[in-house]
């Protein structure tokens, strides 16, 4: 692991006063997201393997390779560690059906991507919903703040894919959004990708607007 270690002179007519140079600053903060990162990872590996009740400051120290009171610098607990952790992976998540959203040029597959993407998403984290991990990030507010974006985006959608014609326009988008998520919440239950792509099929198919 880097170790930085910074000198402050002293001149004649006093301490050494003038600003940390940017490199300097650059390289000490580089440092600390490094770090951070470091930490990060561990945890969330360390819960993966023993579950979050097993899990230690102490422990988290040692596998990271850094000592107790460096750790403290960064995080107060276990529970503040993996609420960060989660916020990332929640963001990253976002990220992810933006990024599908973007790929696509009609309102119909805009929506049909992102709706993939979430679907495929609720696929992949299946494994731990019905944890004592789940049980302890969901408390945080920024569980419900992620629902309501993914909500809105979708609610977009939903309204651009009825003004051009392809959505049903006698529901109204909001609770199409509802029925959206309900429906693809379902494919963390399911046994595979083409499952899961035949959910989604199934969910757009109640979206169609009327002949």
């Amino acid at each position: 692991m880097m170790s930085i270690t910074l000198t402050v002179r002293h001149s004649r007519s006093g301490p050494y006063t003038r600003p940390v140079p940017k490199l300097w600053s650059e390289t000490i903060q580089s440092h600390r997201q490094e770090v951070q990162e470091a930490i990060l990872h561990t945890t969330a590996r360390l819960v993966a393997e023993h579950g979050p009740l097993s899990v230690t400051m102490s422990r988290i120290a040692e596998e990271t390779g850094i000592g107790r009171a460096t750790l403290y610098k960064y995080f107060a607990d276990v529970e503040a560690i993996l609420n960060v952790w989660h916020e990332r992976q929640i963001a990253h998540h976002l990220q992810r059906l933006t990024a599908a959203r973007d790929e696509k040029h009609s309102p119909w597959q805009r929506l049909e991507a992102v709706l993939v993407a979430y679907a495929l998403t609720q696929h992949e984290t299946r494994d731990y919903r019905d944890t004592d991990l789940a049980a302890l990030l969901h408390r945080g507010g920024h569980v419900s703040r992620a629902r309501q974006r993914v909500r809105d985006l979708i609610r977009e959608l939903l309204s651009e894919a009825a003004a051009s014609g392809d959505v049903r326009d006698d529901v109204a988008p909001e609770e199409l959004a509802v029925y959206c998520l309900n429906a693809l919440s379902g494919a963390g239950g399911l046994p595979s990708n083409a499952a899961v792509g035949r959910l989604v099929a199934v969910t757009m198919a109640g979206l169609r607007a009327r002949p």
